[in-house]
């Protein structure tokens, strides 16, 4: 296998936001910004070492695909024109009116998709160590992110990072300038979730008409794609919209404070070269249709505009379940697993070079299967293999966690699983996420 990369959580930098910092054997220092800007000192909750909701994520290294911006087609424009004008024969006519079209697609796009963002303002209070007596002294932290309507009746989705443990209250502020206050915390996702979301409330929008934004189909996106994304920059520049293109999919980031004991996993990420700033987290990633097709959650800082988001078919399933019943209850099945990469096949000496795998107890130090859980219910078993779930391909693509919150509490999960030299056909019910 190639060096795992381990990002540390760094404090020290006042009114910054959360920051996380690779470090590898192989590799240069980088820097993951989780972009939900302190306005006046940004502190990490600190965390029990776990493994996950339902798995551990080997990151055998990040892949950097080719960015092809915009400027490529522009210039290719004129390269190809059949008149003969253009790039080639000194005037640059055609190239400004590509420029042109593409500028008033953008405006169009964010003047569409603008009215359902919505600047996220929270107020949290945490314990500091006084540094003489050692004592617990409350502070009070103020922080701003993005979110997105996802109805007229005021259900706001955003990252769980921008609603700090802590939160005592929520405000948000609509495009047009309406501060909103009886905002709630309809819940979110565990620490120990890879998917990074929390659902809020508008109670009263005070006259005011709330537009949902258009939910696209993720799965259809492609390397190259064009993307926009909108949020709330520094906390002070609301609706700022960047441009760029899809670079990769299928990311997954493993973050570690600075001892290596607290963990967080991020999976099924898109790879993006637009421009996401602090303060844009929760923000929506569109496509040139006006669709949102991600969600906003972190850049890297000391690389050149890598940002990743979200797919929101991943978060399709949540949507379902809040809009319906008014809470949050994320589907689990109870297993610990590392996702097979050609590496971790030939490593491990596994059957398949694609999948979920559920590890012995001796490569993790514990059992893979949570006494009690669903897994457990339906007789998986450590070194089982899902290949496959509701005929859906497990793979660097399509994870499992990322398919799992697709679903639903209480329905009911076909998998095909390689046992040893046999593959079984074992169905699972979902159950909600114990709060423990």
């Amino acid at each position: 296998m190639e060096p795992e990369e381990k990002i540390s959580k760094n404090n020290d930098q006042p009114a910054a936001a959360k920051e996380y910092s690779i470090s590898s054997k192989s590799t240069a220092s980088f820097v993951y910004r989780i972009p939900a800007l302190a306005w006046l000192r940004t502190k990490m909750p600190q965390h029990k070492p776990k493994l996950g909701r339902v798995g551990i994520t080997i990151v055998a290294g990040i892949v950097i695909s080719a960015l092809i911006g915009f400027g490529a087609g522009w210039l290719g424009a004129g390269a190809h024109n059949p008149s003969g004008t253009g790039i080639l024969n000194g005037t640059l006519s055609p190239q400004k009116q590509i420029v042109t079209s593409q500028g008033e697609l953008i405006s169009s796009i964010a003047k569409a998709v603008g009215p359902s963002v919505v600047s996220v303002n929270v107020t949290s209070t945490s314990q500091s160590t006084d540094s003489i007596f050692g004592l617990g002294l409350p502070e009070t932290e103020q922080s701003a992110g993005t979110g997105i309507i996802l109805t007229s009746g005021g259900l706001v989705v955003t990252n769980r990072h921008v609603i700090p443990q802590g939160t005592t209250s929520v405000s948000l502020t609509l495009s047009n300038g309406t501060a909103l206050s009886d905002v709630s915390v309809l819940g979110e996702t565990s620490q120990d979730s890879s998917l990074d979301i929390a659902f809020l409330k508008i109670n009263n929008a005070e006259g005011q008409t709330l537009v949902p934004a258009v939910l696209g189909n993720s799965s259809t996106v492609q390397v190259g794609d064009e993307v926009v994304a909108i949020g709330n920059a520094l906390g002070q520049y609301q609706n700022t919209v960047t441009s760029g293109i899809i670079s990769g999919y299928g990311r997954s980031v493993q973050a570690s404070d600075s001892t290596g004991q607290s963990t967080e996993n991020l999976e099924d990420l898109f790879q993006t070269d637009a421009a996401i700033n602090e303060g844009n987290s929760g923000g929506p990633l569109v496509n040139l249709n006006g669709q949102v097709v991600g969600i906003n959650t972190a850049l890297a800082s000391g690389a050149q505009n890598i940002g990743f988001a979200i797919p929101i078919n991943d978060v399709k399933g949540l949507i379902q379940q809040v809009e319906s019943t008014g809470k949050l209850q994320q589907p689990y099945i109870g297993v610990y697993y590392i996702p097979i990469t050609p590496d971790v096949a030939q490593q491990y000496n596994l059957s398949v070079s694609q999948g979920a795998w559920i590890p012995p107890s001796s490569v993790i130090g514990q059992n893979p299967i949570i006494s009690g859980g669903p897994a457990a219910a339906a007789g998986l078993k450590a070194g089982d293999i899902i290949t496959k779930v509701d005929g859906t391909a497990v793979n660097q693509n399509d994870s499992l966690v990322s398919i799992i919150d697709q679903d639903q509490v209480g329905q009911t999960m076909h998998l095909t699983v390689v046992r040893g030299s046999q593959t079984i056909n074992v169905n699972v019910t979902l159950v909600a996420e114990p709060t423990s």
